[in-house]
């Protein structure tokens, strides 16, 4: 077992105090035909109370290393994590495993609990009775930079 030690994730609540909406417009744009311009009407979001369905429980975690591209997760993207979910398998976690955290999917097999990466160059990570491993979270939502 060995986790990447390049990987590091950085810890944020969110401020659910803030007072600052960014523009919003909820009827969405079409990835089809083009829609008249009159059919947008532009209300306020706060990204904070939308992203977090249970806000005491919620996290944002910033990621640093590449185990998780195949799962959309990239180097810098943060993470929403929801802490008040319970694991389940092929859910995506933050994982506190020997004194360090990852982010890996969980695979549940008969006897046995893997960490997996969505990066062929990494290997998966075999939980035993050795380990210390504590799911810290469940991802909920992924907010990336194009």
């Amino acid at each position: 077992m060995s986790i990447d030690k390049k990987q590091k994730l950085t810890f944020y609540l969110p401020d659910l105090e803030s007072e600052l909406r960014i523009p919003f417009i909820k009827e969405g744009v079409s990835a089809g035909f083009p829609s008249p311009a009159s059919d947008f009407m532009e209300t306020n979001i706060d990204l904070n109370k939308v992203l977090s369905e249970n806000p005491l429980a919620t996290f944002y975690i910033k990621v640093k290393g590449n185990s998780m591209i195949d799962a959309g997760i990239n180097d810098k993207d943060v993470l929403v994590v929801d802490r008040s979910l319970r694991p389940q398998n092929n859910k995506i976690a933050i994982c506190f495993i020997d004194g360090e955290f990852t982010v890996k999917r969980i695979l549940l097999e008969k006897d046995c609990l893997y960490l997996m990466p969505e990066n062929p160059n990494y290997q998966p990570i075999k939980v035993t009775e050795e380990n210390e491993l504590i799911i810290w979270g469940i991802v909920t939502y992924v907010i990336k930079k194009l």
